[in-house]
């Protein structure tokens, strides 16, 4: 019997070519299929490296329908890498399914790790990176947003979301509204390409930069926000964490941590983890 095939997920340039690693080069000779997400832009690469590959496409639309065929493949022996239009793949882009399935398969999957947006963004934002959050991109309708960003009200690490150039401005200005408007944030832009920008300060510093008529916003964009610095102190976290403790002997824990939250202002995420802490000691 035939060994199986593996399966490397494969980080690209998130815009300058020169980016990419010599191991990604390497791995991407060698396997027998190279799956993209967008085959046009992938053969951009290849093409300016010089490297031939068998390409097929994976994205978000066709994903579930090629998983079996692609497992056959891999059972086979076919080693094959999986590569989004930029970065690395599965954030925020397609292939989880099937890596997934190759898990369950029990095919090895390995990582060629190269360039990310999101890291290579918090790297320079000048926000803390000691902990944070990712919350890819936030929802399209305005009513949605608001409701999404006031979840993460009260989040105590840095936030970090993918936007589009399109929508910077209504959502910068949703931020503003819902987290204040001295919130510390950053937005960089076009990162690694010509025309990379970054715009660092206040949210209402940032938003009056992007309403400026001067200000032409393109390409792909990485929004940073700093987390919640306005904490409780000991005596009321102390204070939450009872009633807490008391609410759960009548209602869920979701429940509780909701009824805490609106009482106290105290963040959810820090709520969950105190009754996720009693509840462990118990």
């Amino acid at each position: 019997m035939a060994a199986q095939g593996i399966l490397y997920i494969i980080a690209t340039p998130i815009g300058n070519l020169s980016d990419i690693t010599l191991r990604a080069l390497d791995t991407i000779k060698k396997v027998n299929i190279l799956l993209a997400e967008d085959t046009r832009i992938t053969k951009k690469l290849l093409d300016h490296y010089g490297v031939r590959a068998k390409l097929k496409s994976l994205h978000d639309f066709n994903e579930s329908a090629k998983i079996e065929s692609l497992l056959r493949d891999l059972q086979s022996g076919a080693d094959m890498g999986l590569v989004s239009d930029s970065g690395t793949p599965l954030i925020c882009d397609p292939g989880f399914k099937l890596v997934r399935a190759a898990h369950h398969n029990g095919i090895e999957v390995y990582p060629i790790p190269g360039p990310c947006a999101l890291i290579t963004a918090l790297s320079v934002s000048g926000l803390p990176t000691d902990r944070f959050v990712f919350e890819g991109f936030l929802p399209k309708k305005a009513s949605e947003r608001k409701e999404f960003l006031q979840s993460l009200r009260y989040e105590t690490r840095t936030m970090v979301f993918y936007e589009t150039a399109q929508r910077l401005c209504a959502t910068t200005n949703d931020c503003i509204h819902v987290l204040g408007a001295h919130r510390k944030a950053a937005i960089l832009r076009e990162l690694t390409k010509v025309h990379e920008q970054h715009l660092r300060g206040s949210l209402e510093q940032i938003g009056c930069a992007l309403n400026d008529p001067a200000q032409v916003v393109k390409g792909e964009c990485v929004l940073l926000i700093a987390g919640d610095t306005s904490s409780a102190d000991a005596q009321s976290i102390e204070n939450a964490r009872l009633l807490l403790a008391d609410l759960q002997q009548r209602i869920s824990h979701k429940d509780a941590v909701e009824v805490v939250a609106k009482h106290t202002g105290i963040g959810r995420n820090r709520l969950y983890s105190l009754g996720l802490d009693d509840r462990l000691k118990k």
